[in-house]
Formats: C-alpha cells, structure tokens, sequence
C-alpha cells in the first residue's frame, strides 16, 4: 500500500488519475474557510479540473480550520502533502477515482493565529471561501439578524481580541489589508443558505460595524459577497471508505471523499480581483443565482428532510434504501409537485420536471451510501432554511400543506429520541436538549414542539398548517411512519 503524498504520486495505481501538473509551481489565491468533505468533492475538484487544463496555478487553496474538530483534517492534509482521493460512485456499481491536487497548504488558525491572519492578508489572496454549515453564519432563525449576544462573537469583538471565529478572522484580515493598501478579497460563500451571498454580506458586515463603523462602511463599499448555489451529494467518510481506497486502489489515504456523478454549481459572477476561469470547469457563472438556489433548497435540500426522519422511523438507515422503497419515492415526488415546484419561479436551463425526477434517481444510488442520520442531523437549521419558507408561501398564496406538515410533525417524532422498534435515537443538533425536551412534551401537549417560534415563526398560528401537523403527529404516534405515509398518498 502506498501512502500518499506527492512524492509517490506516480507510483500509484494506473486506474487512479493523478494531477498532470507541477504542484510545486501552485500559488495559493484561495483561502478556505470550513474545508470537509463537500469542499473537497466541489470546489477543490473543480480547480483542479483547471489545474489540469493549465490554468488557476495561482489559484490554489489554502484550507483554514477554527474549530476542535478540524485538527483531523489538518493532521490529514499535512500528512499527505494536501492529496486526497475523490472516489466517485455511479449507481452501476463502477466506480472513479483520482487525486486532487488543489489544496496546496492548511492552516489550523488555534496552533497559530498570526499564521492565519498572514494567510488572509497575503495580496495574492483574492478569494476567501466559506463551507461553514447553515449555523456557521450566527443568523437569529426568526429575526434574519446577526446574534451579538453569542459567547464566541462577544469574545472576538473585545479590544484587542485574538480572532477565534470566522468573523473575526475575516474583519481583522480586512482591516488589515485596508490599513496596508492591499486591495480586499471576496468573501465567496458555498453554503445551502438561501441568498448565501447576501446573509454573509449581512452577518459579516454586522460584526464589523459592531467592532468599527468606519470599517464597516469600507466592506459595505469595497467587498463583494457573491451568491453561488452549489450540489454534490457527499455523505461523511466512513472506515469502509478508508478500506475501499487501501484494498481496491492500493493507497493509504487518511481522509479520501466519496460522491456521486452529479455535480452543480451556479455563482455570480461578482469578483473584487479577479476568480479563476471557472466556466471552463462547468460552473454555470450567472448574473442571477436565486431560481437555482431556490430550486436546489426547495426540491433537493427540504425532500432530504422530507425522506430523512420517516426512513429512520420505519428502520432505514442508508438513504438509497429509503428512495428504493416506492412508498417513500412517491411521497418525495408528491412532496416536490405539490408543494416545492410551485413555489419557484422558472429556472433558466432548466426542465423543472426532469430536475425532480434526477434527484430520486440520485438519491437511489447504492454506491454513495448515505447515512439518513446525516440528513436527519442539525435540523434546527434545515427545517427552517429549507421547509419553512415553503410552508409560508404556501399558505400566503392558498396552496397545500399537509405534506410539509407531515415532515415537521416527523421531526417532532423524531425528536422524541426512539424510533418504532424502541431503539435509541441520537440527536445531532445544536438544539438537541431544547427541541427533545420540546418532543417529550408532546403526550401532554400535542403542539409543544410547534411553539418554538424561534424555529418555526408564526406556523402555530395558521390553523390550516396546526390541523395537518396535528393529524400527522397523531398518526405517527398511533401507526407509525410507514401507515402515515400511505394515508397521505391515499393508499
């Protein structure tokens, strides 16, 4: 087995394809905030697809961790010379594999603060990139504000603070460069977020005015904060997946990704200095995100949500089997014609009905091996970004709900932590306590979970929305998941 790093690059296996180019010659241009599993399967393989053609050279990334949880992927990256196997999947069986190059060094920001702030204000540094999960954006899930009362944030905007979160990093690295004459980065957000672009805009410039006005006003002027809308199923890398790649391919890989085929993404194309040529890559570079985005959150993202925790209570747990069971496919598709699609306005390019019927196809794939427990994971900040708006433009214009109640309502039974067969659920949420304790109330008050306004809004006070919830809780209680989705469909 061959470990690897660039030295033995040529020395692997012939089946696997390895960067063509002189990574030596690689100058970082990116700074990534947030580098896991999806980045590495999107917009590190995309540079490197232009790495390959013989551009973007002085494009490459420099990862960034601020959490505990990054010290692996920076043990991993710096181990392996920033390599890593992509292992991509099709539902055949057959599968593809090749080494991306891209990641050219990693910096975790903890060991070394300066390091990090050295990174971010270097002038060749012309992008920073955020993959920092829905909740990594601090964004009050009822209000839209920035929260300036969490810990964390309240620590980086103390005089003198050592950054410790995104924000920080990012305002301090500004101020920096605007104090030196350096010209800002663009702060380039790829998170499932509705408007990404705008709420980083938003959030960040928040923080900033609340640490310095004047500086505030600069970001507002001087950095752009474009909107992308972006789709790779990835689910978390596995022991088998470490296995697959030492046994099938002969390499010793600590932290390689596996994906499926498809691959999407659309960004504005809004640039303070410049972005690779990322259309000779496939990007669908635009002047308008928002149809994309919403059709991706609304049809791809909320049916994630609407198959995850019924194929967990009726004992699936990988999410191939769930979209193989024609019960749960045909709630997805009903889900996604009744009450998704009408919501979206045309998308240029795109056939709408072919889009729906992709993503069962996509998520019937066997070789990806998506958990439901990823999908059913840190729903506090799904539900509400993904469904929630939904609901509410459903309601404000007349058209149904009950299916989107139903997946709310099996989230609250979800939330109960057992599923049907009495086995133990771990809740992976930010709000894990807050909304278990929510669903454990449900026996003597069947709307306890709804009333969390902070998640849900106002939905507590439409009654066309409570009688669908209400009567699908009760059926999830009363006959379970599988029954539920059958009288939804009229079966």
């Amino acid at each position: 087995m061959t470990a690897l790093t660039d030295e033995n690059l040529h020395g692997l296996n012939g089946d696997v394809q390895v960067p063509g180019y002189d990574r030596s010659g690689l100058r970082v241009g990116i700074v990534h905030v947030g580098v896991g599993g999806f980045h590495r399967a999107h917009q590190a393989m995309y540079l490197d697809r232009l790495m390959a053609e013989g551009t973007a050279h002085d494009w490459a990334i420099c990862g960034l961790g601020l959490l505990p949880g990054d010290v692996r992927m920076r043990d991993a990256l710096l181990a392996q010379d920033g390599l890593y196997t992509l292992v991509v999947k099709h539902a055949d069986g057959h599968a593809e594999a090749r080494v991306i190059g891209s990641i050219a060094d990693y910096v975790y920001a903890p060991d070394d603060p300066e390091r990090a702030l050295a990174r971010l204000t270097d002038p060749a540094v012309r992008i920073v990139s955020l993959t920092v999960t829905e909740g990594g954006y601090n964004v009050h899930p009822v209000t839209g504000e920035f929260d300036l009362t969490d810990a964390s944030v309240q620590a980086d905007l103390a005089p003198g603070a050592t950054p410790s979160t995104s924000f920080g990093y990012v305002v301090e690295a500004l101020r920096r460069r605007r104090e030196a004459g350096t010209a800002p980065f663009t702060v380039m957000s790829c998170d499932n977020i509705q408007g990404n672009g705008e709420v980083a805009h938003r959030m960040f410039s928040a923080f900033a005015r609340a640490k310095d006005p004047g500086l505030a006003d600069w970001i507002e002027r001087e950095v752009p904060f474009p909107s992308s809308m972006v789709d790779r199923i990835t689910p978390v890398t596995t022991d088998a997946d470490r296995a697959f790649v030492a046994e099938r391919l002969g390499i010793d890989d600590a932290w390689p990704v596996v994906t499926e085929p498809f691959t999407q993404w659309v960004l504005e194309d809004r640039f303070a200095a410049g972005r690779p040529p990322y259309e000779d890559a496939g990007v669908q570079v635009v002047e308008d995100v928002e149809p994309y985005e919403l059709m991706k959150l609304r049809l791809l993202n909320a049916s994630h949500q609407a198959l995850a925790y019924v194929g967990y209570l009726a004992g699936y747990r990988l999410v191939h089997e769930v979209c193989q069971d024609d019960l749960f496919a045909r709630f997805l598709r009903a889900y996604m014609h009744a009450e998704g699609a009408p919501t979206l306005r045309p998308v240029p390019g795109v056939d709408l009905e072919d889009y729906q019927a992709t993503l069962i196809e996509r998520f019937s794939n066997p070789g990806v091996k998506d958990t439901v427990a990823r999908l059913c994971a840190e729903s506090s900040d799904r539900i509400p970004t993904w469904l929630v708006p939904v609901i509410r433009e459903n309601l404000a214009g007349g058209g149904q709900v009950r299916l989107s109640a139903a997946v709310v309502a099996s989230w609250a039974r979800y939330a109960e932590g057992t599923d049907e067969q009495g086995e133990p659920i771990e809740i992976v949420d930010r709000l894990a306590d807050r909304v278990h304790a929510a669903a454990l109330r449900q026996s003597e008050d069947a709307l306890a979970f709804l009333r969390d306004r902070d998640l849900f809004g106002d939905l507590i006070d439409h009654p066309r929305f409570v009688e669908d919830y209400r009567w699908a809780l009760d059926s999830f209680h009363a006959r379970g998941a599988r029954a539920t989705v059958e009288a939804l469909l009229g079966d």
